[in-house]
């Protein structure tokens, strides 16, 4: 068995342990528990509260101490299709990318769908994104980074705060982003045998539980759809594999059509947020060091 194979059998085994009875705690505990073997010892997460919110700061070691201004940060918003995820199970990834880039790691445990329908989860990452700015950082000094559905919400909040006359962050790095919920990307159909978990009724079923009857071709909810131009450099990530990959590729291509610089890094034979398997992917690894050298090459710039 590959590799990727042994990573697609961890995610399958959980999937798989779901029925139609299973509570959604359960479901978040168990998602939890897949990632929870690679949280590295070194780098604890260390809870705070933003009003009414939980988030964790994770320094990997020679990273700044302080948490304060005065240095780089980056605002993490994780996946799980907006109903799973916590910076627990994202321990690992927010540790790889805060050595990558020397910089200390706000991961946010924002609010999750059915409960918490759109838009809770990016109202949520606006107030965390103000909070650090509080705190005296910079914008400049500031990056926003998300896999997945995390990555539609970094998004969504650079164009929010874009449209509201707000500074934005230096850069944003995303990983396997969902940047269409309609689901209409190529990718959907050239990528639907080669896509070990996700299919276009998946992922409308997911969207329409976090959607709660809003639109999802509302640019305010599917990003791929706004109006692109001003955005800051944003550096895509995603699977050679996955059903999703037109949603970065697009994203990316539409960007620089309204000037923005944009890329979008298609990795060969690499399956949705492999980022998140290091012990089994040298890829992962590889991924986090370019996606940290791009944050630092844009830590300190203005964006447009």
């Amino acid at each position: 068995m590959s590799k990727v194979d042994q990573a697609i059998e961890r995610v399958r085994a959980v999937y798989g342990s779901w029925r139609r009875d299973t509570p959604l705690a359960a479901m978040r505990a168990d998602w939890d528990r897949l990632f929870a073997p690679l949280a590295p010892p070194d780098a604890a997460l260390e809870p705070v509260r933003i009003g009414d919110l939980d988030a964790a700061w994770l320094r990997a070691h020679g990273t700044n101490e302080d948490g304060r201004g005065g240095a780089n940060a980056i605002l993490y918003l994780h996946g799980g299709g907006f109903r799973l995820g916590s910076p627990r199970s994202h321990h690992r990834l927010m540790a790889d990318l805060s050595r990558a880039t020397g910089a200390p790691v706000l991961g946010l445990d924002y609010r999750l769908a059915p409960e918490h329908p759109f838009p809770a989860a990016l109202d949520d990452t606006l107030v965390a994104w103000r909070w650090l700015r509080a705190q005296g950082y910079a914008a400049s000094d500031l990056a926003l980074a998300g896999d997945s559905a995390g990555g539609c919400l970094a998004l969504g909040a650079i164009l929010r705060l874009r449209d509201g006359g707000e500074d934005l962050p230096a850069a944003a790095y995303l990983l396997s982003a969902w940047t269409d919920l309609t689901a209409s990307g190529e990718s959907f159909d050239s990528r639907a045998d080669a896509d070990p978990i996700h299919d276009r009724r998946m992922i409308r079923a997911i969207a329409q539980g976090m959607l709660a009857g809003a639109d999802p071709s509302d640019p305010a909810v599917s990003p791929l759809f706004a109006d692109l131009s001003g955005l800051p450099p944003l550096l895509f990530q995603v699977g050679d594999r996955e059903t999703v990959l037109s949603d970065s590729v697009d994203f990316a291509q539409r960007a620089r059509a309204a000037g923005v610089s944009a890329e979008a890094q298609v990795w060969p034979g690499m399956i949705h947020v492999f980022q998140q398997f290091p012990d089994l992917l040298p890829e992962a690894g590889e991924a986090i060091g370019q996606g940290g050298r791009f944050l630092q090459k844009h830590f300190g710039e203005t964006a447009a």
